[in-house]
Parts: C-alpha cells; sequence; structure tokens
C-alpha cells in the first residue's frame, strides 16, 4: 500500500507519496500562510494530494491514508485542530476537511511527534522499541515513541517537552509562562548568550564576526567559534549543554527510554555536541551507577515530517 504524508509548516506544505518502506516516491508543495483563509488552505492541501499521486504513477485507489503533520495540537476529543500558533488556526476541522475530499482516512498529529515516528520507523532509533526525539530549534519539540506509537498522553498534549520548567521564574517564553527548557536548550537561547558577550564584551571574537551587529547572530556562528577553540563562546557552550543535559536526564529520570535522538538546527554541530552531551549526561541522571538512554543523532533530515506522517496510517 501506499500512504500520502504532509508536513505542514508556517508559509508552504509539503507532501509526499510513500511506501511501506518510507521511501518517497514523489513530492511537492502548496503556499500555507497565517494571512490565509483556513478553508483555502485545506483545499488546496486536497489538490496537492490528487497531485502528487498522479505525478508519482499511481491512482487515489492505491492509497491507504493520509497523515498530516502540524506545529501545534489536535484534540483527540473533538478531532479539531485546537491550536497552531503560526497558522492562526484555532478549533479548525482538517482531519474532516480532507476526509471529506479525499475520501481516504485521515489522522493529524503534532510535527515533532511523527519526525519522532520516522526516526523510530527508518531511522537512528529504528531498532530499539522506546525513544523520544528533541529537536532543537528555535523552540524545542518532542516525540515519544514506543514500540512504533507515538505517546500523546490522556489529552492530546504528551511529549510538548520544551514547556517543562527547569529555571523556576527564569527566562519568559512565548507559551505565557518562565523557565521553560526551550527558553535554555534551543538556538534562540545560544543567540541570546551570544548577543549577552557581544554586549558585555564589544571586542569578542564573535562580536568581530558579526561585524558588531548582534542582529545578524546565528546560534551556527557561537558553534563554530565554539569549536574553533574560543574561550568565551565554549563557554556558551558549556552553559548550553548544561541545560540541555539538565532537561534530558529528566526525560531519562521519568520515561527511562532506550535513546534519545536529537534533532534540529543545533544539532547539525554533529558529533561536537554529541559527544559533549555524552561526557556531560551522567552527571546529572538519577542514578548513573545504571545503564541509561543512548544518545544518537537524528538521521531523517528534511524528509522526517513527510515520512513520519504517512506511518500515522500505516500504524493504525
Amino acid at each position: 500500500m501506499l500512504y500520502i504524508g504532509i508536513d505542514v509548516g508556517g508559509t508552504t506544505a509539503k507532501a509526499g507519496v510513500v511506501d511501506e518502506a518510507g521511501q518517497i516516491l514523489y513530492k511537492s508543495s502548496c503556499k500555507t500562510g497565517i494571512e490565509r483563509d483556513f478553508e483555502d488552505i485545506a483545499a488546496d492541501m486536497a489538490e496537492l494530494c490528487r497531485h502528487i499521486v498522479r505525478e508519482s504513477g499511481h491512482e487515489m485507489a492505491e492509497v491507504a491514508a493520509v497523515g498530516v503533520g502540524i506545529p501545534g495540537e489536535q484534540s483527540p476529543k473533538t478531532g479539531l485542530v485546537a491550536f497552531c500558533n503560526n497558522l492562526g488556526w484555532v478549533d479548525v476541522p482538517l482531519m474532516q476537511r480532507l476526509r471529506d475530499a479525499l475520501g481516504l482516512p485521515v489522522y493529524v498529529d503534532n510535527d515533532a511527534n511523527v519526525a519522532a515516528l520516522a526516526e523510530s520507523a527508518f531511522g537512528a532509533s529504528k531498532d530499539v522499541s522506546s525513544s523520544i526525539l528533541i529537536t532543537l530549534g528555535t523552540g524545542v519539540g518532542g516525540g515519544i515513541v514506543r514500540d512504533q506509537r507515538i505517546h500523546t498522553g490522556a489529552h492530546g498534549v504528551g511529549g510538548e517537552i520544551g514547556h517543562m520548567v527547569v529555571v523556576v521564574d527564569g527566562e519568559p517564553c512565548n507559551c505565557g509562562h518562565r523557565g521553560c527548557w526551550e527558553k535554555y536548550a534551543s538556538a534562540t537561547a545560544i543567540i541570546r548568550m551570544g548577543r549577552a558577550l557581544m554586549e558585555e564584551k564589544p571586542d569578542c571574537a564573535l562580536a568581530r564576526q558579526m561585524g558588531g551587529d548582534a542582529a545578524n547572530l546565528n546560534a551556527k556562528a557561537v558553534l563554530d567559534l565554539a569549536k574553533a577553540g574560543d574561550a568565551d563562546c565554549a563557554g556558551i557552550f558549556e552553559t548550553y549543554v548544561k541545560y540541555l543535559c539538565v532537561g534530558l536526564a529528566n526525560l531519562i529520570n521519568i520515561y527511562d527510554p532506550d535513546m534519545l535522538v536529537l534533532g534540529g538546527g543545533v544539532a547539525h554541530a554533529g558529533n561536537f555536541l554529541l559527544d559533549a552531551v555524552r561526557a556531560a549526561l551522567g552527571d546529572y541522571v538519577y542514578c548513573p551507577a545504571l545503564s541509561w538512554a543512548r544518545v544518537e543523532l537524528a538521521r531523517m533530515g528534511n524528509d522526517a515530517g513527510i515520512i513520519g506522517a504517512a506511518m500515522l496510517g500505516r500504524n493504525v
């Protein structure tokens, strides 16, 4: 059987026809955007599905199901997308609209959850039964998978690991609370610390590299200088790894998974990040005398959202 996976973002929705082995046979995209009406976007997504099936050389009758990964949450009780901030969606019937338009079963889940499912099915964690994907980007997302099933909890918000509080009354978070893990373990956190460094030391290597303009700063610049041995950026990196490991240890202490998988933009630092986390993590786990989760880098890349969404239908 074939499956359709849709990865919904703030500006585009990417969709692919995916086979049982996780191979994308054909993919394309359509516009989304917070300025566009939900009904128009849903109609375009349905047409996108028809288009990619035609272009793949197949027919809709060969498609078993459609899966959708969204940057938000769907209520398991109502079937509505309860909240999708960067598209302005509140209680929209995405699943029902696609079902009506395509005549196929449709499954919707959070984008980090479906990326975790892709890693569990075909990527870094394919050989273990339980894993947690941690996406280290603008924020921190996560997906918890056990035996090829996503854990979403009793109310559909399980896996929102970026919003566990690691510093009481800490940095304000976009969610409205303070001290969330993503304020300390995201690319945004690295940028915040880098800007503070530039303000404190206007002649530091980072400031020189940025031409004194903190507005152009990105996490990669800080990480590259840390890797090159710059003491100031190495200090930022050490602080970052500490907070990252605090959250990872919390996940280990609560879930005791076989594996933690690091993905997202910060994970592009590769073994520089991986080695540092592996070296420091034992300082934070509850019982270091016992084995704990392996830590690996994500492998599925930019197609994880499409492939993982497609697998929502396969794993029903």
